[in-house]
């Protein structure tokens, strides 16, 4: 599926930059496109080594925390959960520890720690797999509570609230976290279906109960700081408790006997090999997602919802914030400019630049992130993965929209 995906946005771009020549008045539209091919090629290379030293560092410290058999005991916290949603992965198997550290790292908003603990997870399932070049249904799932992880901490958005002058710029705090909720939840829900995972099972049930009484306990203690006060607080507690992780993890080893340094050697080469041999996939993913959004299809899309939502009597106050919606799953960066573009021209404060703000921290980067887990262990089918991805993060745009004119009228 993912490649009918990557071919499609490349003829859309070529239709849509053809129509914009001919009938559009917009013959630059070639030139653009194409520049978009060579800054994209310059950029997938800039991010695979970007990731050298962050992958090569953390799989370094998770070789040590393996071989300690550290990461065996953080295991136990989720086992029961995941060996649940997840059958195929058998008890003890070093792929739950894998897994448990990603998404504590994803709920705490490290992102650099999220994605070398997400690839050693990625390659821990691999080595379960039968067909080497296929997804796993526990890789699919997996796959899916990260393109829709709840994140407790979304502090860039609150930071460039307030450079927008905001009056509260924590203001969006529980609107991101109601809509990421219900992202997780329809990605959760939707991939079990397809895979009868029963999430009806005592077991299931008292994690998710659990898990999102505890997102409630936060929600209600960090509403109430300022955001000076819940953007230094919350860097602290999730800094501190990496910083704690790594500190654990040399101790252990050095109490179990264990060369530390020899190991973390060990771990950073195989990060350094991962790092390179991701730049094929981020090539032709990015190159793709460029040429789509210089062609202008995206403000195409744009222009014909809000005649559609008008003609029929609806609000169409959120298609200005669309924008940022469509683009989130393609670039990180493209929809953070079109968050501040919305914000600059409607105000930070309107009801766009708040709905722009909630759709920036409760949707996720969904074909980086494919292309960066897929490439990890050289996957070419992914069978329903990019369908589950997508129903999630449509689930996680649709919530934003509604909670947004829950709050903000």
């Amino acid at each position: 599926m993912l490649h009918r995906i990557w071919l499609s946005f490349i003829v859309l771009a070529f239709i849509a930059t053809v129509w914009q020549a001919f009938f559009g008045h917009a013959p630059g539209g070639f030139q653009d496109v194409m520049q978009s091919v060579t800054s994209m090629a310059q950029l997938s290379v800039d991010i695979a080594i970007g990731l050298i030293g962050v992958l090569a560092f953390w799989l370094g410290i998770f070789e040590v925390a393996e071989k300690s058999g550290l990461i065996k005991k953080f295991s136990r916290v989720l086992a029961p959960f995941l060996c649940h949603i997840m059958p195929d992965i058998p008890r003890n198997h070093p792929a739950l520890g894998s897994i448990t550290m990603n998404m504590s790292a994803n709920v705490l908003g490290l992102d650099n720690a999220a994605t070398p603990f997400g690839i050693k997870a990625m390659q821990d399932m691999q080595s379960l797999a039968t067909d080497k070049e296929t997804l796993t249904n526990s890789q699919i799932l997996f796959l899916v509570l990260n393109t829709s992880s709840v994140t407790l901490f979304p502090i860039a958005v609150f930071l460039y609230r307030a450079e927008q002058g905001a009056a509260q710029p924590t203001d969006v705090f529980i609107p991101i976290l109601l809509a990421t909720s219900a992202s997780t939840l329809t990605g959760l829900i939707v991939t079990s279906l397809v895979q009868r995972v029963n999430l009806f099972n005592r077991v299931v049930l008292f994690y998710l109960v659990g898990l999102f009484g505890l997102l409630g306990a936060v929600i209600v203690y960090f509403s109430n700081l300022a955001a000076s006060e819940l953007a230094s607080q919350s860097a602290i507690v999730a800094n501190f408790l990496l910083f704690l992780f790594i500190v654990a993890v040399l101790v252990t080893g050095w109490k179990r006997n264990l060369n530390t340094y020899e190991l973390f050697i060990d771990g950073a080469k195989k990060g350094f090999n991962v790092a390179i041999s991701l730049i094929p996939f981020l090539l032709a993913m990015l190159i793709a997602i460029g040429m789509l959004r210089a062609s202008g299809i995206l403000d195409m899309v744009s222009t014909g919802i809000a005649w559609a939502v008008t003609a029929v009597g609806g609000d169409a106050r959120f298609v200005d914030a669309l924008p940022t919606a469509i683009m989130k799953p393609l670039s990180g960066s493209g929809a953070r400019a079109l968050m501040i573009e919305t914000m600059q021209h409607h105000g930070a404060d309107s009801f766009s630049g708040r709905l722009a703000s909630v759709l920036q921290g409760s949707t996720e980067t969904t074909f980086y992130v494919l292309a960066v887990y897929l490439g990890a262990v050289g996957i070419k089918h992914a069978r329903y993965a990019v369908a589950c991805c997508l129903a999630a993060d449509f689930a996680g745009i649709f919530a934003a929209i509604v909670v947004s004119y829950w709050f903000f009228g």
